[in-house]
């Protein structure tokens, strides 16, 4: 299935499955939708909600352009917003995995009303300027723009000191190399979403993050102290590429938090 932006026209590529309370959720850089199946959150979801993946512009088999204004975070947000005005959903819970999560952040801020409850894993409020090297390997733009996503994937596993998981490497061997690469340019300019704002931000929001990702973890815990409906819960011993593998003891969290209302 398609939604179209109306901002740019960019087409976004979405699933559902299930029915009930809508949910969305939305992957980290350089995935897609994909990830939710095959680590089986969609298995365990569809039973009692109804379960809306999509694929964020430059990722899957979503509109890929290639300019870095494309990566607007208004433009990001419009995705989501698109894929929920063509299924006629008014509001949904919200999931959201590292970049995922950052833009549920900015879609509470922009619109709250849309957002049922907030799930953040790996996520943050803050600019994600000068992050992105730490999270992958300093020089990765050059990577991107001389060997593609090839050399990509090769030295973040020699920066990781390990392979790539296989499921993550195909995911990112799957991108366009200088799609993605506009769309990080894009992210080390994004400012993030203001501490003032985030006591308004008042939907019932669960933040996760791993004891090992410690960037992601201090803003997680930062912003559980600031926004009045938010509780935070340490994941141990996981960094951030393993936030969300094995499901289990994070579905033993999200499931009594939605069944609650959030």
């Amino acid at each position: 299935m398609e939604a179209v932006n109306d901002m740019d026209g960019v087409r976004i590529s979405y699933e559902k499955a299930g029915e009930g309370s809508p949910i969305v959720l939305v992957h980290g850089s350089g995935l897609s939708r994909a990830i939710w199946r095959g680590l089986g959150y969609v298995r365990a979801l569809k039973d009692q909600y109804q379960v809306v993946s999509l694929d964020l512009r430059g990722h899957g088999r979503s509109g890929k352009p290639r300019d870095e204004s494309s990566y607007s975070m208004d433009r990001v947000t419009g995705d989501v917003l698109a894929v929920l005005n063509a299924e006629g959903i008014n509001a949904a819970h919200y999931f959201g995995y590292s970049f995922g999560a950052r833009v549920g952040f900015s879609l509470l801020a922009s619109h709250a009303d849309r957002v049922l409850s907030f799930i953040s894993a790996g996520g943050t409020y803050s600019s994600p300027a000068g992050q992105i090297e730490s999270l992958f390997f300093p020089g990765y733009d050059a990577a991107l723009s001389a060997g593609g996503m090839p050399e990509f994937v090769s030295r973040w596993g020699d920066a990781a000191g390990h392979d790539i998981d296989p499921q993550t490497a195909a995911a990112f061997l799957a991108n366009d190399a200088l799609a993605l690469r506009a769309y990080f340019r894009s992210s080390e300019t994004e400012p993030g979403v203001p501490e003032s704002l985030l006591a308004t931000l008042t939907a019932p929001s669960l933040l996760l993050a791993g004891s090992e990702d410690r960037l992601r973890c201090e803003d997680s815990e930062r912003a559980a102290s600031l926004m009045p409906k938010a509780q935070f819960h340490l994941l141990p011993g996981r960094d951030h590429g393993r936030t969300l593998h094995p499901p289990g003891p994070l579905l033993e969290l999200i499931r009594p938090f939605l069944e609650s209302g959030g």
